[in-house]
């Protein structure tokens, strides 16, 4: 049972953090811990996330959670891909509790405290591609607080099992590479101008706004039934039926979903990925690459190959879903992401 607590969580640990630190209350450490400690930590997680996915492919096999699990037959494929969709200790979901809880508040409050570590490493100078970076990343993770209960139904969370790929991508991958454009700026400032850095700053949160827009559209479309107005008009849909068969008694029954082809979604199956890309590579161009080269875009170019990916797996998985209903779907809207192009 999924409780949406996320901007409550994230309100929560910002103060925590915030408080417990030098700059707080509490002056228990420094507000630049996260960069100190980052080799050591990730050095730990990496280990930790290891003999973690080892547990998680055992527990699957002999002491599932829930009856969505099961060997491929390959020990190898097993441990990649997982062997349970949602494995539980007592009341928490691991996997749940790990993509969205752990490794996006690491990745909020990372950028905070390289901001301030930079600023004290650099004679109490603020470097504004740092900080606007930082303060535009913070918001989209408030946004995905915010929007968490439409990540539980992505494929993250429905499809793919609690495996190496998944688990340590959230334990490691994430802290690792989706902080590294705000990593680097610590001992390399960007030298962006505030006017410069803020405009880019807004380039970003119009990506992350129009994100937030896009999958609150699709929200509010599929809680109305259908019975809402998108973009001022009355919304194009699929009305597309799929069979379930129950893993108990083997009895198939039909259900229905939407299929909304007006507004954002209209335009593109996933257009809020171009949204995402938008904000991805404002980040990192908040880092300088004229300046500081290419590796602080390694970032937004992960990001770009793992949202083509999952574009394309998307409709494969809704083609073996719908069928028919799918086909329809796609002549009304032709692209996955962008318009012309993909």
């Amino acid at each position: 049972h999924y409780v949406d607590s996320g901007v409550l969580h994230c309100i929560v640990y910002t103060f925590l953090f915030y408080a417990g630190s030098n700059v707080g209350w509490g002056d228990l450490y420094d507000f630049g811990i996260i960069y100190d400690t980052f080799p050591g930590s990730v050095a730990f997680l990496n280990i930790f996330g290891m003999v973690f996915c080892m547990f998680l492919t055992i527990k699957g096999i002999h002491f599932p959670s829930t009856q969505d699990c099961g060997s491929s037959g390959s020990f190898v494929k097993d441990y990649l891909w997982g062997t349970e969709l949602y494995p539980r200790i007592g009341g928490l979901d691991l996997k749940r509790f790990i993509n969205c809880r752990f490794s996006m508040t690491y990745w909020q409050l990372a950028g905070l405290s390289f901001c301030y570590r930079s600023y004290t490493l650099h004679g109490d100078t603020m470097d504004w591609g740092l900080f606007f970076s930082a303060l535009s990343q913070y918001l989209y993770l408030v946004k995905f607080f915010l929007w968490e209960m439409g990540y539980m139904r992505s494929i993250d969370i429905i499809v793919d099992r609690a495996g190496f790929e998944i688990q340590w991508g959230c334990l490691v991958w994430v802290p690792s590479v989706y902080t590294l454009h705000s990593r680097f700026l610590v001992q390399y400032p960007s030298g962006l101008s505030f006017g410069m850095a803020a405009a880019i700053f807004a380039l970003s949160m119009t990506g992350v706004v129009l994100n937030y827009l896009a999958d609150r559209e699709r929200d509010v479309f599929r809680a109305t039934n259908g019975q809402c107005k998108v973009w001022g008009q009355t919304p194009k849909f699929i009305k597309a039926e799929y069979t379930i068969i129950d893993r108990k008694t083997g009895l198939k029954s039909t259900k229905t979903s939407l299929l909304l082809a007006s507004g954002f979604w209209g335009v593109a199956r996933h257009f809020q990925y171009f949204f995402e890309l938008m904000a991805a590579w404002s980040w990192c161009l908040l880092a300088n690459p004229m300046v500081n080269g290419v590796i602080p875009l390694f970032y937004a170019a992960f990001l770009t190959s793992l949202l083509i990916d999952r574009a394309k797996r998307d409709s494969e998985k809704c083609h073996l879903k719908y069928g028919k209903y799918y086909e329809e779907y796609c002549k009304l809207v032709p692209y996955k992401i962008l318009p012309g192009i993909y």
